[in-house]
């Protein structure tokens, strides 16, 4: 029984650690998609915190049962052998391209946080990505296992250094900014899932045949896109306390600074290894993919997706951050929807 929770934990955390990138780590992706929404951003999170369970759970069992080896496997399932084919293509431009934010993230905060080169960021991310790509699976649970509990208690620390004595003033100033016109509020939850899902497809999917196991990979699931949602709610209560910080990189690391440099130090490592956790597990998914398309050789296929995503990084985490995750978010719409509505595979 305590192997078997303890499995489920490790799912739970690999799913956390697959979402939680760049963006999510750094605040910036929360404040694009939920804070700049003020209130109506908080129930923006609540129908986000619902589909990463739901979705995020399916995703995993249907993969499990079809045997899927990588998520073209799943596309093939859900969209057909010709409109899989597209769907696959589609997906693997997103997913290098989202590779490439997380990578570009990691220059970013090794040049805004800590004053060092961009390029030397970039540098040590790609190395030690593909030290621990190779060896599969196993390496990314490990990662997990330590990054995911870290950002967990570090989300919660200051959430409540910030909250605690203040909770009418807080609570009112989220009220207070709301920056929403229309619908707007409503679509963002929906592309910012459907966004993440899409590319969570590359370690969820052979996560989920892996394991093969269904109560692990249900309550696996379920933790995993709870604790999801806590991060998110507690990231946006603590940025909206702080609307100054929605300009920069990495909003979340200037409010972190307000508790002194060691503090400051040691969140900015749990934010590389967030970022670091997303590359490794998104260059993994590629890989395989690659591998089972083209026969490419493992290390080969490694080194080939990291010069890729080093080019494509040169753009600017910013920049890329801001136009390709709302565009990508809206064009996997259709992938969730048909996610929500399919029919799960007999046994």
């Amino acid at each position: 029984m305590a192997k078997q929770w303890f499995s489920i934990l490790l799912v739970a955390a690999t799913y956390i650690g697959t979402v939680v990138g760049a963006g999510f780590a750094t605040g910036k992706e929360i404040v694009t998609f939920f804070s700049m929404h003020g209130a109506f951003g908080s129930v923006g999170i609540v129908i986000t915190g619902f589909l990463f369970i739901f979705i995020g759970t399916k995703i995993m069992i249907i993969s499990a049962r079809i045997g899927a080896y990588s998520y073209q496997e799943l596309n093939v399932y859900l969209f057909g052998s010709k409109g899989g084919k597209f769907v696959n293509l589609f997906m693997f431009i997103v997913v290098i391209c989202v590779t490439s934010v997380m990578l570009s993230g990691a220059g970013a905060v090794f040049h805004e946080q800590l004053g060092l080169p961009f390029q030397f960021g970039i540098m040590i991310t790609m190395i030690l990505c593909y030290i621990v790509v190779l060896k599969g699976m196993k390496g990314i649970f490990a990662i997990n296992s330590y990054i995911v509990p870290l950002m967990i208690l570090f989300s919660l620390f200051v959430f409540v250094s910030i909250f605690n004595g203040r909770t009418e003033g807080l609570i009112g100033q989220v009220m207070a900014s709301i920056h929403s016109e229309g619908w707007e509020w409503i679509i963002s939850p929906l592309t910012y899932s459907s966004f993440n899902l899409m590319t969570a497809l590359v370690v969820l999917v052979p996560l989920g045949n892996e394991i093969r196991d269904e109560r692990i990979l249900k309550w696996g699931g379920f933790l995993g896109g709870l604790g999801l949602f806590f991060i998110l709610i507690m990231s946006h209560f603590s940025l909206s306390a702080f609307p100054a910080t929605f300009t920069y990189d990495i909003p979340m690391a200037e409010i972190v600074k307000l508790f002194g440099s060691m503090i400051h130090v040691f969140f900015l490592l749990v934010i590389f290894g967030e970022i670091f956790n997303t590359v490794v597990g998104n260059v993994f998914g590629i890989t395989r993919q690659l591998k089972a398309a083209f026969g490419l050789r493992y290390q080969h296929a490694v080194l080939l997706i990291l010069f890729v995503i080093f080019v494509i990084s040169q753009a600017g985490y910013g920049k890329l951050l801001t136009v390709l995750y709302p565009l990508f978010g809206y064009l996997g719409l259709f992938m969730l929807f048909l996610l929500i509505v399919k029919r799960m595979p007999e046994k």
